[in-house]
């Protein structure tokens, strides 16, 4: 009886996983996506290869009472590098919903690479990643878990605290 019960359970929890509404996520979260912004260079915001959807580095959006500029390690700590994290992949989705339609036609996040604008001797950047993994499980279940990479850099453009790519799979 037991072993029918935990079958039945996690027949339950695969069915649950596969009806992620990403867009009701995002509402249960609190987070409302902006419209996608305007590269700042000559660039685009994305280019489509197949089912592949590969989204260019994003920095976060200044927001106020929110530090996003600066270099980890001195002028951030690593909870302020995981904020700025979590407001990049905000952008990030905006920029998505905007060439996939609706997240609903995401069918996973393949890969994401972090950029931390850090201290020579700072050594926590997949924690500071972490701000964008953690929300994007959150966001889009088993679907979200993808590859990653978290490395320091010198500097990122506009002084930003973190920039952060990701490739995206589409239905």
């Amino acid at each position: 009886m037991k072993y029918i019960f935990l079958t039945l359970l996690l027949v339950v929890n695969l069915c649950r996983a596969q009806e992620v509404d990403p867009n009701q996520r995002l509402q249960a979260l609190g987070i409302q996506l902006g419209e996608m912004k305007a590269p700042i260079a000559n660039y685009v915001k994305a280019v489509q290869t197949g089912k592949l959807l590969f989204l260019s580095g994003h920095i976060p959006d200044e927001t106020e009472g929110k530090k996003t500029r600066g270099k980890l390690g001195i002028q951030l700590t690593v909870e302020e590098g995981k904020e700025a994290a979590r407001l990049t992949t905000i952008s990030l989705l905006s920029t998505l919903r905007y060439f996939a339609g609706d997240l609903t036609n995401v069918k996973r996040i393949v890969k994401v690479t972090g950029m931390v604008n850090a201290d020579p001797s700072f050594t926590q950047h997949p924690a500071v990643i972490n701000g964008c993994s953690d929300l994007l499980v959150a966001i889009f279940g088993e679907a979200g878990k993808h590859a990653r990479a978290a490395v320091g850099m010198s500097s990122l453009p506009m002084d930003a605290a973190v920039e952060i790519e990701m490739i995206v799979e589409l239905k």
